[in-house]
């Protein structure tokens, strides 16, 4: 599966505007990607961004698998509250 990330670039390793990343992978709500670092990495399936500004994009599908996996995991996207796996010492 192939997705292009359209967006503001970010960090030398990790999303470039306009470039296609191979995406190995979907583990709701993220994507695998290998990103420039040529490793991967998840990123959101609607939003991909860096957690260390503002710089986000979106991804558009290249190339998807027989079964419309990439597809399906945008059009059915359910947004997670990240709250709720924080652990907190007590």
């Amino acid at each position: 599966m192939k997705v292009k990330y359209i967006g503001e670039s970010f960090g030398v390793d990790s999303l470039t505007n306009g470039k296609i990343y191979e995406c190995i992978g979907i583990e709701e709500p993220f994507l695998r990607i290998i990103d420039d670092s040529e490793e991967d990495y998840l990123y959101d399936i609607l939003s991909p961004r860096d957690l260390n500004s503002n710089a986000s994009g979106k991804w558009e599908i290249i190339e998807d698998d027989e079964k419309g996996s990439l597809k399906d995991a945008i059009d059915n996207y359910k947004p997670v509250d990240f709250g709720k796996f924080v652990m907190y010492d007590e």
